[in-house]
């Protein structure tokens, strides 16, 4: 049972003043002509007083001497734009301490977020944290936002219920403009959806189209990506008919990706090794194509045990070899020849990838931003192109005697 809180303090948060009054200028006449008028007979221009000595304020970035307080509840408008330029970031973090000391809650309010600006909202998504409730309504993934007649269906499914479905028309009229200049904000903005801007890898919505559930046997082949500390670390594997996806290992099946800031800055190799014998007693191994840079020693430990002709040392860095496997990787996804899995740090990092130009019309991938890693979609793109080199040297998997479930 929920029960008041003796002092609360309630801080509605936002990037400007002019912000906060989206929620602040519809409380104070919910106050003023409601069931709580008696108790709460004035409301302010700035701050609300409440019943024993708790107060609602008003809160940006330029407040700082409100950061730090005893908060109990705290809405935090479009924080899809609170970026570290802004400051916002900071002031998130004050209030998300001050809430975790008094047991409090804060809640966040946006449109969808542009995945190039480290946002507030994209960290709290993106988060694998458990006790974050997140409701993120979007239409199905097929419906193509530039087609007007699917654009009508996305709006109507976004804005189903409120009322906005009853501007439907003004609706598609802003959005149309803005798609002749901006499509990546129309999108987000008005079809709900997290989409990358110019010199994405991958065209519209593939990978979200590509997913699928499929039986797992133990004949795969491997990529690896890897790195110490300021990148990440991961491995992809694909199946002999064509599904990629993120291996599990250890007691708590944690996923074949690391990330060096949750192990003390560095890439745990320990971990790495163990998930790399897991793999090998748990499927059968035709090839695995690796990144060397600075992992050169694991690699030829690896080719010892298991072969050399199994461990291949894949440099990512030649420009006509990684634009190959990378349109190729690109068209068996659109053929369908290749699915993958639901993992959500692959999901992100794919979509993080950019093309960056190279001589002869080619293209290799880069990052937009250093916070955004791409390393996951570079293992898939090695184990991709490992899968399709085994198979076109015969390889069908079909020795495997047994099969299971792959893991989301």
């Amino acid at each position: 049972m929920g029960r008041p809180w003796p002092t609360p303090l309630i801080q509605i948060t936002a990037s400007s003043v002019e912000q906060t009054d989206n929620i602040y200028d519809a409380l104070r006449p919910m106050i003023e002509l409601g069931p709580l008028a008696d108790l709460i007979p004035k409301t302010g221009e700035e701050f609300i007083r409440l019943p024993n000595g708790g107060r609602i304020d008003v809160v940006t970035s330029s407040a700082k001497s409100r950061l730090g307080q005893r908060v109990t509840f705290v809405p935090q408008d479009e924080t899809g734009t609170w970026t570290a330029a802004s400051g916002m970031l900071k002031v998130a973090g004050h209030q998300r301490r001050g809430l975790a000391g008094m047991g409090g809650r804060a809640v966040e309010i946006t449109n969808a977020w542009d995945p190039a600006e480290d946002s507030v909202a994209q960290r709290t998504a993106e988060s694998r944290q458990r006790d974050i409730y997140r409701q993120h309504v979007t239409a199905p993934a097929n419906l193509s936002y530039r087609d007007k007649r699917e654009r009508h269906k996305i709006h109507r499914f976004v804005y189903a219920g409120w009322w906005g479905e009853r501007n439907l028309p003004s609706i598609e009229a802003e959005a149309a403009e803005l798609l002749e200049k901006d499509p990546a904000q129309a999108e987000r903005f008005f079809g709900n959806r997290i989409v990358h801007g110019l010199g994405s890898w991958l065209a519209d919505d593939l990978w979200e189209r590509s997913k699928a559930d499929k039986l797992i046997g133990p004949a795969i082949c491997l990529g690896f990506d890897g790195s110490e500390s300021g990148d990440w670390t991961a491995i992809r594997a694909e199946t002999a008919d064509g599904h990629r996806f993120t291996p599990t290992y250890g007691p708590d099946l944690r996923p074949t990706i690391w990330n060096p800031d949750e192990w003390g800055g560095s890439i745990p190799r320990g971990e790495v090794h163990a998930a790399v014998d897991e793999i090998f007693r748990n499927f059968r191994v035709a090839r695995a194509y690796c990144d060397p840079k600075g992992w050169q020693s694991e690699i030829a430990d690896w080719a010892l045990v298991h072969g050399d002709e199994v461990f291949v040392e894949w440099a990512t860095y030649r420009i006509v070899q990684m634009h190959a496997a990378l349109e190729r990787s690109v068209t068996d996804l659109i053929s369908g020849r290749s699915t993958h899995d639901t993992c959500p740090i692959t999901a992100v990092h794919v979509g993080n990838a950019r093309k960056i130009a190279k001589p002869g019309d080619r293209y290799i991938l880069g990052k937009p931003s250093e916070h955004q890693k791409i390393d996951a979609a570079m293992a898939d793109t090695l184990a991709h192109e490992a899968a399709a080199d085994a198979r076109a040297a015969g390889w069908t998997g079909e020795e495997a005697l047994s099969y299971g479930w792959a893991s989301a």
